[in-house]
């Protein structure tokens, strides 16, 4: 609580600091002052010297060397895979099981009956009477 309590005074010293009378007559001077002179244009900058770069040297040529050649591989087979034996599958039959159309009936358990209990009757609110409107010309 007290440091916004000092930046806010030093905000309001900063405020009155720059709101100086100089500082309005300086922007005074700088609204009054005749038009300057036309900016002038960017000087031309000199060529750049082209860097010479010394040629890279040529990659030496190294000798070839002479590989044995590689050994011959034996030509060898794979043994044959084992063959799986084949299965047969029982015939599926030929018609469908006939299914039941109706279903059994469900067993009936007696609902509880509730008390009848009779409720007071609620009054009724008067009701105003109805003001006919006049009639319209």
């Amino acid at each position: 609580m007290a440091t916004s309590k000092h930046s806010v005074i030093v905000c309001m010293l900063v405020a009155i600091l720059l709101s100086s009378p100089r500082i309005s007559l300086a922007g005074r001077h700088l609204l009054q002052a005749p038009t300057a002179a036309p900016a002038l244009g960017l000087p031309t900058l000199p060529p750049l010297p082209k860097a010479t770069l010394p040629p890279l040297p040529s990659q030496p040529s190294f000798p070839k060397p002479t590989l044995p050649p590689f050994p011959a591989m034996p030509k060898f087979t794979l043994p044959p895979l084992p063959t799986m034996p084949k299965f047969t599958l029982p015939p599926l039959p030929s018609s469908q099981p006939q299914l039941p159309n109706t279903l059994p009936p469900l067993p009936t358990f007696p609902l509880p009956t509730a008390p009848k209990l009779t409720l007071p009757s609620l009054p009724t609110l008067p009701t105003v009477p109805f003001l006919p409107s006049p009639p319209s010309n």
